[in-house]
């Protein structure tokens, strides 16, 4: 990879304009190999520089991506005036600026975010022509076995004011007053989820997102925590999108 300014190399991590990130190697917050740079046209090489922002150590990527186990009472969002925003769990990163969420959750849905700063990926991923699949366990309320689950997945379900497409809702446990499911759907219209539920006759109690399309929720991780995805994670969702 050819050598870049330091303040592109920074401003690229999403740290801040061209203008802003001069301003942190101004103040003497990046090192470059152990030492203090100040100069803005420093040049470096991305892949054998080690290079620092108020000691921790920045990695030269082109996109970032990541899954969040979002909190229920967080809105999915990169900032909100009323409620806390699912950004701020990921304010430690250095590119946060770029990040954003891909799709959205309910602010009581917990479960799975994808966040990323690759745009192409979160269109698509975003997007009903690629029909990517979202899987939801919901506690409900009632006892849904009467249901005639195998239609959904031929004809989907009319609702008041749209058709849904097909869908898999499969019951996972029984109870006279809750039970819980698993549905999978393959578009992100708004409370789609909630929406067939209630229109079922069991109104949605609890929702959790814990798959899109090839990636699952890591269950190693507590509401509120995130992580990197895998290569191979990465490589699974481009290849679902034709990427």
């Amino acid at each position: 990879m050819k050598k870049l300014r330091l303040d592109k190399f920074l401003a690229d991590l999403g740290l801040g304009t061209r203008k802003e990130v001069r301003k942190l190697i101004k103040q003497k917050r990046v090192s470059v190999n152990g030492e203090i740079v100040n100069n803005p046209s420093f040049h470096i090489d991305p892949e054998s520089d080690a290079v620092f922002l108020d000691g921790k150590p920045l990695t030269y990527r082109k996109n970032h991506y990541f899954m969040l186990n979002k909190p229920h009472g967080y809105v999915t969002a990169k900032e909100d005036r009323n409620y806390p925003a699912v950004m701020e769990l990921l304010s430690d990163l250095p590119y946060l600026k770029k990040l954003f969420p891909v799709g959205r959750l309910d602010i009581d849905t917990e479960g799975l975010l994808i966040i990323t700063d690759d745009g192409q990926l979160g269109h698509r991923i975003a997007h009903p022509k690629w029909e990517i699949e979202k899987e939801y366990i919901a506690v409900v309320k009632g006892d849904p076995s009467g249901l005639n689950t195998d239609r959904f997945e031929k004809e989907g379900l009319k609702l008041k004011d749209y058709q849904t497409k097909p869908f898999k809702l499969e019951i996972l446990e029984t109870g006279k007053e809750e039970s819980k499911v698993k549905i999978t759907v393959k578009e992100g219209k708004y409370h789609i989820v909630k929406r067939i539920m209630e229109e079922l006759g069991h109104p949605v109690i609890h929702l959790k997102r814990t798959r899109i399309g090839p990636v699952a929720l890591d269950e190693s991780l507590s509401p509120g925590e995130y992580r990197e995805l895998t290569e191979e994670e990465v490589k699974s969702l481009k290849e679902s999108v034709n990427l």
